[in-house]
């Protein structure tokens, strides 16, 4: 991260404070462009998500159509990226990745608040300490949360103002307290299955829990990396590491037919136009819309699938450096955390309370 945005990012905390002006709203929506051709006409999609608010904004466009599947489009020819992300952008994170390359990035400049250096310069252990505890205690932020801003100050005096290596040993940070991965039942997983009728659907989900596939890892998938003869799935993973997973059997002819019936060209899975990747949100939607349809009433989201594929092969008897190659990590200590989820491994520990009869 650039100094700038350091500097910006804690002007923000500290006027809030300080100056008991609190302007910083965190975004919730989030808008996809998506370049596709609509009547044959070059068109920018705007994916929303049902989101009412964002709906009226692009209602208010004249020059934007809306339909009725959580869809606006714009035609090409008058789509400007920096207007656009002006207008929408404190409403929402705008996803432009997908849009011509010809636009360019906005910019934008941040000007910290008047006299807010010379205030940073005067503050005292204890001036510091105190905006934590208010940031904790309003703001609820995390642990991690906490030692990045305490980690921007201390940029601040060494690298910004060139001073001397401090150890800030006045300041309290926050101890980091790892959380156990949340994962699925066998059962819950059946009830969620149960629930996704659409073949194309079911083929996506079944390969996140079945091969432990982040989100990107799927969506990245093309009809080659399904190597049948090897029962294998090819896997671009984090860094561009190439790896390979397994391939349910079950899976495979679920495949072939959904292959036969909508012929990808690019992507294992794509989107409403051919060659367009398939949306991150939409599948995110997949499985919250079979999760509550199965009834399940606490937070389930992609990631938990993958976690649930490392945690029900350890149940398995699956070795956990075979589970490490598998999931993609470079040290077992990452793939030891689901030894302390796994209800296999704890239900073989003999209870000390069972065996006092036997002495």
């Amino acid at each position: 991260m650039t100094v700038r945005f350091w500097l910006f990012f804690l002007s923000l905390e500290h006027e809030s404070i300080f100056s008991n002006m609190d302007n910083v709203q965190k975004q919730r929506e989030t808008i996809v462009l998506y370049k596709e051709k609509r009547d044959g006409q070059d068109c920018i999609r705007i994916e929303y998500s049902n989101s009412q608010a964002i709906a009226l904004l692009l209602a208010q466009d004249t020059e934007i159509k809306v339909d009725a599947n959580s869809y606006a489009y714009m035609p090409a020819s008058i789509f400007r990226l920096p207007a656009f992300y002006d207008r929408y952008s404190p409403h929402a994170y705008i996803d432009y990745s997908r849009v011509y390359v010809r636009h360019p990035k906005p910019k934008r400049e941040y000007i910290l608040p008047k006299g807010y250096l010379e205030l940073l310069e005067q503050k005292r252990y204890e001036d510091i300490n105190t905006y934590m505890l208010y940031m904790v205690k309003e703001k609820h932020i995390s642990a991690t949360q906490q030692n990045m801003r305490i980690n921007a100050i201390k940029f601040y005096y060494e690298k910004v103002r060139k001073g001397k290596r401090q150890y800030y040993d006045g300041i309290v940070r926050a101890k980091e307290y790892k959380t156990l991965p949340e994962v699925l039942s066998r059962e819950e997983m059946k009830n969620i299955f149960a629930q996704i009728t659409n073949r194309k659907h079911r083929c996506m989900i079944s390969l996140i829990y079945s091969a432990g596939l982040r989100r990107s890892e799927l969506l990245n998938l093309t009809p080659n990396d399904i190597i049948s003869e090897r029962m294998l799935i090819r896997i671009v993973g984090k860094g561009k590491k190439f790896r390979y997973s397994l391939l349910s059997g079950k899976l495979l002819n679920e495949l072939r037919t959904y292959y036969k019936e909508y012929r990808p060209q690019k992507w294992l899975f794509e989107g409403e136009q051919v060659g367009e990747q398939y949306s991150p949100s939409a599948l995110v939607k997949i499985l919250k819309d079979a999760a509550r349809k199965a009834g399940i009433k606490h937070r389930v989201h992609l990631h938990m699938l993958r976690h649930t594929f490392a945690t029900h092969l350890l149940e398995q008897g699956t070795d956990l450096r075979t589970i490490q190659e598998l999931m993609g990590h470079n040290d077992i200590k990452t793939t030891s955390i689901y030894l302390h989820v796994s209800n296999a491994y704890k239900a073989k520990v003999p209870n000390p309370l069972d065996s006092l009869d036997d002495d």
